[in-house]
């Protein structure tokens, strides 16, 4: 299975092979043997590569916040194609804004915010039905609404703008 995993902003496509709570874990030509149990809904006991660790993981609003060995690193997994129409829906301006655009050939199914409306990272801002699955197209900032482009039922075309939040002030 490949999945996109983000760290400190930076994606790396991870592939893992195995199951059972014995893995494979490949990331570029780096390769660890991993052997992973939970021993309770948020402690998960890891052997990697013959080295034990103990690692605490919450879910933060869809990010996993992983605690292990006295560091806390938030790290978001996506499956490849979720993770490119994400990314392809608009980044961050060097003003630290953002613009989102339509990843796709889509009709929007739902409207979250309003012009004026406050966000924070992570917050819901549209949702995008392209391929039969719904796509939620998050904040990459926190700031508020200037623009509402689009209603629900309208359709999209890739590139076209939905959204515009620029930064707090």
């Amino acid at each position: 299975m490949k999945l996109v995993v983000t760290v400190g902003g930076k994606a790396e496509t991870v592939d893992i092979t195995g199951g059972h709570g014995r893995y494979r874990v490949a990331l570029g030509d780096r390769v660890w043997d991993v052997d992973a149990r939970f021993v309770s809904p948020t402690l998960c006991s890891l052997l990697v590569d013959g080295v034990s660790y103990v690692a605490e993981v919450t879910d933060d609003d869809g990010a996993q916040i992983v605690g292990l060995e006295g560091e806390t690193y938030p790290i978001e997994v996506d499956e490849p194609v979720r993770h490119s129409i994400r990314t392809r829906a608009g980044g961050v301006s060097a003003a630290g804004g953002q613009l989102v655009k339509a990843p796709m050939p889509g009709k929007i199914s739902h409207v979250a915010v309003r012009r004026g409306d406050r966000v924070e990272r992570g917050d819901t801002l549209v949702v995008v039905e392209a391929m039969k699955m719904e796509n939620e197209l998050k904040a990459a900032v926190a700031g508020i609404v200037s623009d509402v482009r689009v209603t629900a039922g309208q359709p999209v075309n890739p590139g076209d703008v939905l959204v515009i939040v620029e930064p707090h002030a």
